[in-house]
């Protein structure tokens, strides 16, 4: 267990909060496995109608904390970011994301999951996997051309630069943009709502809406086990070893 994710409910509403300031709210193995955990729980809990999640200060979540996932790398269905992406998947009840600030890597994939996403007009979403000599996972390289198509989902991919909110709901990855001082209200208020209705009529309609559940676990399986492969590539050394040393990595001689 872990304090860097709160975890509350009330009113049928989960509230998963990721509270790891001081680290830009970088995920640990151990937030990985409260984060699955609860998310699984709600489904299980007659009580829980629908999840939100949210992270604390400046940050949703600035993605994998690098040391623990290189220290801790992804190797089977029992690794705890694995068992996250895959609740992501599987899971049938509503979920909703309230993007309060920095969203980077699995930040930016797990929205791709949400039902519904809100983010303040100053958060920034990057997905930097080519960047570190990685690849994409959360099953976006499925899910994002989808959504917007090849050459905007090569544009975030490939390119992996900071966007904007307001580019990010121009692109329909994010429902709303809001104030800061407006987005826990909105984003709790539509969680309201969906607590409201008829539950397993919500479910049913999510399933219908995100159509082939296999088709999104299949390329979130093939994701990883590429991802797991670049981890010790030299390139991935190169990009690593030039992030710790605060320096542009240098892919020259590489072809």
């Amino acid at each position: 267990m872990t304090d860097h994710v709160t975890v509350s409910a009330e009113n049928g509403i989960q509230k998963l909060v990721i509270n790891r300031a001081d680290k830009k709210n970088a995920l640990t193995q151990d937030m990985y496995a409260v984060l699955s955990d609860s998310l699984n729980a709600a489904e299980t809990d007659p009580k829980i109608r629908v999840t939100v999640i949210t992270g604390v200060a400046d940050s949703f979540t600035s993605g994998n904390d690098l040391m623990d996932f290189l220290q801790n790398p992804a190797q089977d269905e029992t690794t705890p970011v694995i068992r996250f992406l895959h609740s992501l998947a599987n899971i049938r009840k509503p979920l909703i994301a309230a993007v309060n600030g920095l969203a980077v890597g699995v930040g930016t994939t797990m929205l791709l999951h949400c039902d519904l996403v809100y983010a303040s007009d100053n958060a920034t979403f990057t997905l930097p996997f080519v960047n570190l000599a990685l690849v994409p996972e959360a099953s976006s390289s499925y899910l994002l051309p989808k959504m917007l198509g090849h050459q905007r989902a090569a544009e975030l991919l490939m390119l992996g630069e900071k966007f904007s909110s307001s580019k990010a709901a121009q692109f329909g990855i994010v429902n709303e943009v809001v104030s800061p001082d407006k987005l826990e209200e909105t984003a709790m208020a539509a969680a309201a709502k969906l607590a409201a209705k008829a539950p397993e009529a919500l479910r049913l309609t999510k399933a219908l809406i995100k159509g082939d559940h296999e088709a999104i676990l299949n390329r979130m399986n093939a994701e990883g086990e590429v991802f797991q492969s670049r981890l010790t590539s030299p390139e991935a050394r190169e990009a690593m070893t030039a992030f710790m040393e605060k320096r542009a990595p240098d892919f020259s001689k590489f072809s």
